[in-house]
């Protein structure tokens, strides 16, 4: 398989997973790709974004930005009730967030296939993992009146570093993790549609 073909399969499982991680956390993925890109700690990846449509993601205002609001956002899922409150928002970011990072990291490709990947997968991850999070908050919420939401945004916060670091070093390993991840959401979710037998 040729060097360019296997660089844009390791780009799109990377984008993919970062997707993934975005839909735990919205704003950590993708400031963590802006410092992997900007002090270029991709291995397999020469994220040159100079000249782009995404030229600004690697900007010193870009990054100080991402990371207030990352710090911001870690402490705001810690306060009870607020959490569920902050999903609303968080929901459709996690997907615009999945889409460009997806994107980016296969800038320099057919945009055809650059956004049609970013939208399908890049989205389509994100709003499944981030939909599973939702319900989780919101049976955390119901049962231990909001008391368990610490525990629950503690796994989210810990996934999301995690799945973020492994997707920018390992991608072909973070995303074996992505597809046990959403085969298991989607093994729970068709179990709750099976009809409870009389």
């Amino acid at each position: 398989m040729p060097m360019q073909e296997v660089t844009i399969i390791m780009a799109t499982l990377m984008g993919i997973s970062l997707a993934a991680a975005s839909g735990f956390r919205v704003f950590l993925p993708p400031f963590l790709l802006s410092l992997a890109a900007r002090f270029n700690v991709v291995w397999f990846l020469d994220i040159d974004l100079i000249g782009t449509q995404f030229e600004f993601f690697t900007s010193t205002l870009s990054i100080v930005v991402l990371g207030i609001a990352t710090v911001a956002e870690f402490a705001a899922f810690y306060a009870p009730w607020i959490d569920n409150a902050l999903d609303t928002i968080a929901t459709p970011a996690s997907i615009m967030a999945g889409v460009a990072m997806t994107a980016i990291v296969l800038e320099g490709n057919d945009p055809i296939i650059q956004w049609a990947i970013a939208i399908v997968a890049g989205g389509g991850v994100a709003a499944t993992i981030q939909s599973a999070t939702v319900a989780t908050r919101g049976l955390s919420s119901t049962f231990t009146f909001g008391l368990g939401n610490s525990a629950v945004a503690t796994g989210e916060n810990v996934a999301s570093v995690a799945l973020t670091l492994i997707a920018i070093l390992i991608p072909f390993l973070s995303a074996l993790f992505v597809l046990v991840i959403v085969a298991l959401l989607l093994r729970m979710k068709r179990k709750k549609k099976e009809p409870v037998a009389q």
